[in-house]
């Protein structure tokens, strides 16, 4: 199929940073122009010939401390090239410090970063939990490093800046950022993004949550790993029923792509329990603490758009009738949307009836509700910089 506004030299570059198989003839294939580097505490310039210099290369500088209120530039290249490769770990991955830490990504020199997100969030610790998991993007082996494979072009300059907003001291920060400097950079390339959101319980019943607010400019929608501290006011009723829609190119009241659920968005169905796949996975699904943590990434399935896009899920979810009256009862914010028998389905924002009505069908009833949803959302844009709001203060994140 011919995408003609969609530079046919982009969708080669794509492809074959996100093949999921690599054919001999890639591996042996020599490009021009193009050199490879490294930037760690032991080369921190990633310059030839420079690297392992302090201890007399004998393992001098291999990590160094992030102290309360401390930045540090881990790449600062002034050349067309492209990131190919992100490592990290630290010894301490507790949820304050995974949120605390602040990671910002600047293209050709703008002044806004592309990328300005929590560091755990970006990596998929959706909820400052780190797990061992698989994936086409991110990758944590152990439970104990942190790991990305997204490319990252740009055409004249990049740079990494990651700040520790916390109270506390980083001891041991650990990195390395692969990339590769190129002699020419493409013209029709796309700059990566990302961004962070969340709600924090302070939505209104009935307001879908942004997993990625209204961006400007030509692009495509990577994906988005989400967070979710379910309302322990609805007791042990279902959060996911959400549907996720995205508002492409001029979509107001009704969006282009529209799911079907929550669970059914990341490839699975009836409920949501624990498992990693290349394109879709949920690392949390603990129902003790009532948190949920999950990520889809549409790589086989592409999403463009020419002028604006935007995505969200609903905040919507399931339980028996005696469950919503109990809500009700305690007065819990909620709004009934639906309710399923086995042989109908009851619209009842079209004609609203109460649940206190002799003929209220006894079935499940998707009600909207108000829980606490993080997302972080990965995306390319036509320019290195975009228009979203600067990342929430760190007491907003770690709340």
């Amino acid at each position: 199929m011919r995408i003609p506004a969609f530079p046919y030299r982009l969708l080669v570059f794509l492809a074959l940073f996100f093949s999921a198989t690599v054919s001999a003839q890639e591996l042996y294939t020599m490009p021009k122009g193009v050199q490879s580097r490294v930037s760690s505490f032991e080369n921190i310039k990633g310059e030839k010939g420079e690297g392992g210099k302090t201890n007399q290369g004998g393992k001098g500088n291999a990590f160094e401390s992030l102290k309360a209120g401390e930045s540090k530039t881990l790449l600062n290249v002034r050349s067309p090239g492209v990131i190919q490769r992100m490592w990290f770990t630290i010894n301490d991955r507790s949820p304050a410090m995974l949120r605390s830490l602040r990671l910002r990504m600047y293209w050709d020199g703008e002044d806004k970063p592309a990328v300005d997100v929590p560091f755990g969030d970006f990596f998929c610790v959706g909820l400052g939990r780190p797990v061992a998991f698989q994936s086409a993007l991110f990758t944590d082996p152990e439970g104990h490093s942190f790991n990305c494979y997204i490319p990252m072009p740009f055409k004249k300059a990049a740079k990494v800046v990651l700040t520790n907003e916390s109270s506390g001291n980083l001891d041991l920060l650990f990195f390395d950022i692969d990339y590769n400097l190129l002699d020419k950079a493409q013209d029709d390339m796309l700059y990566f993004h990302a961004c962070w959101n969340r709600s924090n319980n302070n939505s209104e019943v009935g307001h879908d949550f942004e997993l990625l607010p209204q961006v400007k400019g030509r692009g495509r929608f990577l994906g988005v790993n989400v967070g979710i501290n379910v309302n322990p006011g609805y007791g042990d009723t279902w959060w996911g029923e959400g549907e996720v829609k995205m508002y492409i190119d001029g979509d107001k009241k009704y969006p282009t792509i529209n799911g079907t659920g929550s669970e059914d968005y990341i490839g699975t169905g009836w409920g949501e329990g624990q498992f990693t796949h290349q394109y879709q996975g949920c690392l949390i699904a603990d129902t003790a603490k009532k948190q949920y943590a999950f990520y889809r990434f549409h790589i086989p399935d592409a999403i463009y758009f020419e002028d604006n896009f935007k995505v969200t899920i609903q905040q919507i979810g399931g339980g028996t009738n005696d469950q919503l009256k109990a809500i009700q009862a305690k007065g819990i914010p909620n709004k009934i949307v639906t309710v399923a028998t086995e042989h109908t389905f009851t619209r009842l924002l079209d004609k609203p009836m109460p649940l206190t009505d002799a003929s209220f069908p006894a079935g499940w009833v998707n009600f909207y509700r108000v829980d606490d949803y993080c997302a972080t959302a990965y995306f390319y844009l036509d320019k290195p910089e975009d228009k979203l709001k600067e990342l929430a203060p760190v007491g907003d994140r770690v709340k």
